[in-house]
């Protein structure tokens, strides 16, 4: 196993400067040029920091190798306590751990972006496997990788090389447009949000693309004044689609393809509120099929997305991996469908 001496020699310091390093120790500066150095040479020479870390590393699948039971989850906390979406796949996580006796610990993004709390958090905190939904820089994931499974939920990690449980946004969003479009609706528009860390990408999210495609299919323009990007935020939904109504009052879409449940609800509001009939003069079709979707006024069309077997799922998977039955990055596309509801049950002609 690699010690401090060998990373040391390596990086040609001494065996003290990579100790402070490796603990953070404020107590003496250390130029940032030999920290990077010493951090490169923790992830290439895979430095595992303390004992119970090199049981793990070493003796994964050996009777004798320390189990902790413990599954790290990187998710935004208000992301996952907020929105009903992240909290139906937490619970499904949370009671399949349960039910084998796995404890889930919660861990933040910055833990893991920190690189003293990122050893600290993956060699020291006994965590045998890690599921993220928040979004981690590759090169982090890839130093992970070498000490422990990661599964990945979400689109973020649909094209990397570890294992994932997710469903196709772009085919459930296109499936969305060709109903309508059989519905007899030619005028239709898209509210959604980005996929960057500044929610600023809108035409390279997953569920824009899949209607891009369902419009190109279908003939159709799309008209950018009829592109509401919200940012994830119900407040920018509600407002931006006001103003859409207020600014194109004789020439509005006759349906608003939303990207997520609770865009689409805030929309709806703005809709009434303006004096619009819902699905008459214009209808909403939302994507998640969250609890609340039953309960808008109207209610609400949407796309089931199996949440809770999402979870579920992600969670058998890293257990699995864990007790080494899959050592592959296996790829796991779950199904959904549509729900009609009033909010899309008039045929146009």
């Amino acid at each position: 196993m690699t010690r401090l001496k060998d990373i040391a020699e390596y990086v040609g310091v001494s065996i003290s400067t990579v100790s402070r390093v490796i603990q953070n120790d404020q107590t003496r500066n250390v130029n940032q040029e030999t920290k990077a150095k010493i951090w490169e040479a923790v992830k290439e020479l895979g430095y595992v920091p303390n004992k119970h870390a090199r049981n793990l590393v070493a003796n994964k699948q050996e009777k004798n190798s320390i189990r902790t039971m413990k599954i790290g989850w990187v998710a935004n906390p208000k992301q996952a306590e907020m929105n009903p979406y992240f909290a139906t796949i937490y619970t499904g996580i949370r009671d399949a751990l349960a039910k084998n006796d796995y404890s889930l610990i919660s861990i933040t993004k910055d833990e893991l972006e920190n690189e003293a709390l990122l050893l600290k958090t993956i060699h020291e905190l006994g965590i045998e496997g890690l599921l993220l939904i928040d979004q981690i820089d590759c090169s982090i994931i890839e130093y992970i990788q070498q000490n422990i499974p990661v599964v990945g939920l979400d689109f973020f990690y649909t094209d990397k090389n570890i294992a994932t449980v997710d469903y196709d946004r772009e085919a459930a969003v296109t499936m969305v447009v060709k109903h309508l479009v059989d519905q007899g609706h030619k005028d239709i528009g898209f509210i959604g949000g980005g996929m960057n860390e500044t929610l600023e990408g809108l035409y390279a999210e997953h569920r824009f693309k899949g209607f891009q495609h369902g419009m190109e299919d279908a003939g159709l323009t799309i008209r950018p004044e009829w592109i509401i990007h919200t940012k994830w935020k119900m407040e920018n939904s509600y407002k931006k689609m006001g103003s859409l109504i207020k600014e194109e009052p004789l020439h509005l879409p006759t349906a608003m393809v939303c990207a997520s449940d609770l865009m689409a609800i805030a929309a709806m509001r703005a809709a009434r509120e303006n004096e619009l009939r819902i699905p008459d003069d214009i209808a909403f079709f939302g994507v998640d099929n969250i609890e609340m979707s039953k309960y808008s006024s109207p209610q609400l069309s949407t796309v089931e997305i199996p949440k809770y077997e999402m979870g579920r799922i992600a969670a058998k998977t890293i257990m699995e991996m864990v007790e080494g039955k899959i050592n592959l990055p296996i790829k796991i596309i779950m199904p959904f469908e549509l729900v009609l509801r009033e909010s899309s049950n008039i045929k146009r002609t």
